[in-house]
C-alpha cells in the first residue's frame, strides 16, 4: 500500500508540474490575459503563481491585462484588504516569506489597472452586457486590418453574404462574418467598438438601409472617425440598386425611412444621422444599378476585394516604414516632387544596401491607387543579363496594359499600343537601374565630403578633380569608403593615386573592409545568423513556386572574395573562382583535376581537387 501510494503522488506531482508548466507556456505565448478576481481568488496558491506570471510578463514585455472585479472591491486588491488579507496571512503561514510578498506585490498591482468592476448589487448592470464589452474591448485590441460591414436586412443574404465571403476567402477578417449574417443576428451596440478597431469600413447603401436605426447608428459613427484628421479610417460606399443622388438628398426610398424616424426619434439625432448619410453620397463608391445592361455582380465584389487588399497593404507598409528611420522625410520629399508640375522621371541614386528600393516601394504603395496602371519592376539590371531587353520590356507593357503584349521590333511597336499608352496615367518604378552611361553626374554632397579628408578643404584641388571623381565613384556614397581613401590620398601624388585606384580596381581596401569583417568574424553556421548580421536580407519572391530569395550588400560580396584571396595568393589553391582570368590560368595548367559522378544520368561533379 505504501508503495501504491508513493507511486500516486508522484504521479499527481509530475502531473501538477506539466499542467504548471504548460500554463506558464500559454501565458508566455499570449497577447492578453483575462484575470477575473473574486473574494476567493485569493486561497488559491495556483492562481497567485499565474497571476505572478502573468504580472512578471506585463512589467517586461507589456502584455494586455485586463483586470474584472468580480464582486469584490477594487480598492481591496489593491490594498490586500479584506477577504484577501485573511488568504494572504494563511499563506504566510506555509509558505516562504519572499514568495507570499511576491504574490501580493503581483496582487497589488493588478488592482491598479483599469478594468470592469461587476458590484453584483440590484443597480448592476447584467453580466451579459459585461461580457459584451469585454469580447468587443479583446476585439478590438487583437484585431488587425479588420473590415467592418455595415448593411440593411435586404442584401444580408444575397450580395452582402458574397461580397463577405469574398473578402474572407483572401484572408480578411471582415466584421460581422458570414456565420453571423447567415444567423441574422443583430449587431450589439458594442460593435461601435469593432468600428473604431477596423481600418475600413464598407458601407452597403440598400433600399431597406436607412429604416434601419442601429444601420444609421454605425454610419454615424464610421462617419465620425472619418472627421477625424489623425484617423486614416477608410469608407468606401456600395450604392447597392440606389440612386447615389438620393444619398445625397436624401430623397426616394430614403425620405420616407427618415421622416418615419422623425416621429419617433430626437430631431437632433435624426438630423445626425441625415448629415451623415448625406456625406456619405458624396463619397466615390461602386454604383450597382442592377439592370440587364449593368456588370454581374461577382464583378463588383471581384473590384472591391481588390480595392481591399490594396488600401490594407497601404496600412501595413505605412505602419512598417515607422520602424525606418527617416524614410518619412525622404517619402514626403518623393512626393513633392512627384507632384510638382511637368515632373514625369525621378531616380534614386546611392551604393547597394542604403534602402533605395525599400523607398521606392513605400513611395509607390502610397500613391499608386492614385494612377490607372501602375507597375514595380525589380532587379531590372538582374534580370536584363537572364532574359534580355526585349522580354523585360513586353512584361511592362503587359502590366501596364493589362494584357498580353509581345513585340519583337526594337521600338515600341503598333500605333494601337502607343495610343492606348498615351490614354493612360501610369506609374512605373524600375528598380537597380545601373548602366554607367546613364551617370551623368557625381553628388555633390560625396565629392566634398571625400575632399575634406583628401585636401583638408570642400572642394578637389583643379589636377586631381578626375581623380577625385574616381574615388567617389568607387565609393558609391559610402561615408566610410570616402573618409578611407580620402585621407589615403591627402598628401600624394597624382601618380600615386592613379596606382591606389588601379589596385582597387582588384583588390578592396583594408580599411573599408576591416568594419564589415568585424560582422564576418563573430559567424556561425546558419542563415539566421548571416541575417541577424545584417549581411544578408531574405525576402519573398513573386514567382509560382513562394521561393525566399537571399540578397547581400555589394561591398560585402567584396568582402567575400576579399577573405578567400587573402588565404591563397594561389588561384588553383582558392575555394571559390570567380574571375575569367583566374579560371583560365588554373585550367589551362592543369591546376585542378574534376571526379565525375556517373552513378546516375545526370553525371554530376563529385569532387574536386586543386594541383
Amino acid at each position: 500500500m505504501a508503495s501504491s501510494s508513493s507511486s500516486s503522488s508522484s504521479s499527481t506531482l509530475m502531473k501538477r508540474n506539466q499542467l504548471s508548466q504548460a500554463l506558464s507556456r500559454a501565458i508566455a505565448v499570449s497577447n492578453i490575459s483575462i484575470i477575473v478576481l473574486s473574494a476567493d481568488y485569493a486561497s488559491s496558491k495556483s492562481s497567485l503563481v499565474e497571476l505572478f506570471d502573468i504580472m512578471d510578463r506585463y512589467s517586461v514585455e507589456q502584455q494586455i491585462v485586463l483586470p474584472i472585479f468580480y464582486h469584490v472591491n477594487p480598492s481591496d486588491v489593491e490594498n490586500v484588504d479584506g477577504s484577501f488579507k485573511k488568504s494572504f496571512d494563511e499563506h504566510e503561514t506555509r509558505r516562504s516569506v519572499d514568495e507570499v510578498k511576491q504574490w501580493k506585490t503581483a496582487f497589488a498591482e493588478v488592482g491598479k489597472l483599469q478594468g470592469w468592476h461587476i458590484d453584483g448589487s440590484i443597480w448592476d448592470r447584467p453580466e451579459t452586457q459585461y461580457i459584451k464589452d469585454i469580447v468587443a474591448y479583446v476585439m478590438q485590441k487583437l484585431m488587425k486590418h479588420q473590415v467592418f460591414l455595415s448593411l440593411g436586412e435586404d442584401t444580408r443574404l444575397n450580395f452582402s453574404n458574397h461580397l463577405v465571403n469574398a473578402l474572407e476567402k483572401v484572408g480578411i477578417n471582415v466584421f460581422p462574418d458570414n456565420e453571423t449574417l447567415k444567423k441574422g443576428e443583430k449587431l450589439p451596440p458594442t460593435y461601435s467598438r469593432a468600428i473604431s478597431a477596423s481600418n475600413i469600413s464598407i458601407l452597403v447603401l440598400s433600399k431597406a438601409y436607412a429604416s434601419s436605426k442601429s444601420c444609421l447608428s454605425e454610419l454615424s459613427d464610421i462617419m465620425d472617425r472619418k472627421h477625424n484628421p489623425t484617423d486614416k479610417h477608410i469608407v468606401l460606399p456600395v450604392f447597392y440598386h440606389v440612386d447615389p443622388s438620393d444619398v445625397r438628398n436624401s430623397g426616394g426610398h430614403f425620405k420616407t425611412s427618415f421622416e418615419e424616424h422623425e416621429s419617433e426619434q430626437p430631431a437632433d439625432r435624426v438630423q445626425q444621422w441625415k448629415t451623415a448619410f448625406a456625406e456619405v453620397g458624396k463619397l466615390k463608391g461602386w454604383h450597382i444599378e442592377g439592370g440587364k445592361f449593368d456588370r454581374p455582380e461577382t464583378q463588383y465584389i471581384k473590384d472591391v476585394v481588390e480595392y481591399v487588399i490594396k488600401k490594407l497593404s497601404n496600412i501595413k507598409s505605412g505602419s512598417a516604414s515607422e520602424e525606418l528611420v527617416g524614410i518619412d522625410d525622404q517619402k514626403r520629399t518623393i512626393l513633392k516632387l512627384i507632384k510638382q508640375k511637368d515632373c514625369r522621371v525621378l531616380g534614386l541614386w546611392g551604393m547597394g544596401g542604403q534602402g533605395k528600393t525599400t523607398l521606392a516601394e513605400a513611395v509607390y504603395k502610397k500613391i499608386s491607387l492614385e494612377f490607372e496602371s501602375c507597375c514595380f519592376l525589380q532587379n531590372v539590371r538582374e534580370e536584363i543579363e537572364k532574359q534580355g531587353k526585349k522580354s523585360l520590356r513586353n512584361e511592362l507593357l503587359s502590366k501596364l496594359l493589362n494584357s498580353n503584349v509581345d513585340i519583337d521590333t526594337p521600338s515600341i511597336g503598333s500605333t494601337l499600343t502607343q495610343e492606348r499608352l498615351n490614354n493612360k496615367k501610369v506609374l512605373v518604378v524600375l528598380d537597380d537601374i545601373s548602366d554607367p552611361n546613364q551617370i551623368d553626374c557625381i553628388k555633390n554632397d560625396s565629392l566634398q565630403l571625400f575632399s575634406t579628408f583628401a585636401f583638408k578643404q570642400l572642394n578637389p584641388e583643379v589636377d586631381f578633380r578626375d581623380l577625385s571623381c574616381k574615388f567617389v565613384k568607387y565609393a558609391q556614397g559610402s561615408p566610410l569608403a570616402l573618409r578611407v581613401l580620402g585621407c589615403n590620398l591627402y598628401g600624394r601624388t597624382i601618380n600615386d593615386g592613379e596606382s591606389e585606384m588601379e589596385k582597387l580596381g582588384e583588390y578592396s581596401h583594408p580599411e573599408i573592409f576591416v568594419v564589415l569583417k568585424s560582422s564576418y568574424d563573430g559567424l556561425e553556421d546558419g542563415i539566421s545568423k548571416l541575417v541577424s548580421k545584417c549581411l544578408v536580407n531574405i525576402s519573398s519572391s513573386s514567382s509560382t513556386y513562394n521561393e525566399d530569395i537571399i540578397s547581400m550588400h555589394d561591398m560585402l560580396e567584396e568582402l567575400g572574395k576579399d577573405i578567400i584571396r587573402q588565404k591563397s595568393k594561389t588561384p588553383g589553391k582558392c575555394r571559390r573562382l570567380w574571375s575569367h582570368e583566374h579560371i583560365k590560368r588554373v585550367l589551362e595548367y592543369n591546376q585542378v583535376s574534376i571526379t565525375w559522378d556517373g552513378s546516375n544520368s545526370r553525371n554530376e561533379v563529385k569532387h574536386v581537387t586543386y594541383g
